[in-house]
C-alpha cells in the first residue's frame, strides 16, 4: 500500500531511470575522453570522433558541463586524475582468451577490480602478451564452448563490459 504519499510511488521509478541515465553519462563521457586523447584535440571541428561523441552526449541529454569536463579530462586538465589506458589480458572458462582495454584515473583500483571480476567468474588474469598474440593470427582461432562453460564465459565478458572503466572487451569465444 503506497498510502497518500505520491513521492513514495515516484521515487522507485526515478531511482531506476536515474541509474540508467548515470550509466549512459559515464559511458558517453568515456567516449569523449578517449576521442580527445586519440585525436589530440579538444576541438570538435578538427576531431571528427569527438564530434560524434558529443552528438551522442547531446542525444542522451548530457549537460554541457559534463561534456566540457570530459574534454578537459582527455586533455589532462582539471582536478581529476590523469586518465591512462591500460590493457589487461586473461583467460576465462574453457581457455577463452579475453583482452580488456580500460581507461582509468586509478591504476591500482582498476587492476584489483578487473582481477576480482576474472576470479569471481572462473577466469584468471594473465601476463601481458599471453592473449594478445591471438589477435595477430589470421584468421583468429575461435573457441567453441557449450552449456555451463559457455554461460560462464559470456557472463565474464558481460561483467567486464559493464565495468565503468572498461572501454573495450575482445575474446575468441565463438
Amino acid at each position: 500500500m503506497s498510502g497518500h504519499s505520491k513521492w513514495s510511488t515516484i521515487k522507485h521509478k526515478k531511482a531506476v531511470v536515474d541509474a540508467k541515465r548515470g550509466k549512459t553519462f559515464t559511458k558517453v563521457a568515456r567516449m569523449i575522453t578517449i576521442a580527445v586523447k586519440e585525436g589530440n584535440s579538444g576541438d570538435p571541428a578538427i576531431n571528427p570522433t569527438l564530434r560524434l561523441a558529443i552528438d551522442k552526449a547531446r542525444e542522451a541529454n548530457m549537460p554541457n558541463d559534463n561534456i566540457r569536463r570530459a574534454i578537459d579530462r582527455g586533455l589532462g586538465k582539471g582536478s581529476e586524475g590523469k586518465m591512462e589506458e591500460i590493457v589487461y589480458e586473461g583467460y576465462g572458462v574453457g581457455g577463452v582468451g579475453v583482452i580488456v582495454k580500460v581507461l582509468t584515473d586509478n591504476r591500482n583500483r582498476t587492476s584489483a577490480e578487473i582481477k576480482n571480476i576474472f576470479d569471481k567468474n572462473g577466469g584468471s588474469l594473465g601476463a601481458p602478451g599471453s592473449v594478445a598474440y591471438l589477435k595477430t593470427i589470421e584468421p583468429t582461432p575461435k573457441i567453441t564452448l557449450e552449456g555451463k562453460d559457455k554461460d560462464a564465459a559470456e557472463r565474464l565478458i558481460e561483467t567486464l563490459d559493464e565495468h565503468d572503466d572498461v572501454v573495450e572487451v575482445w575474446s575468441n569465444l565463438a
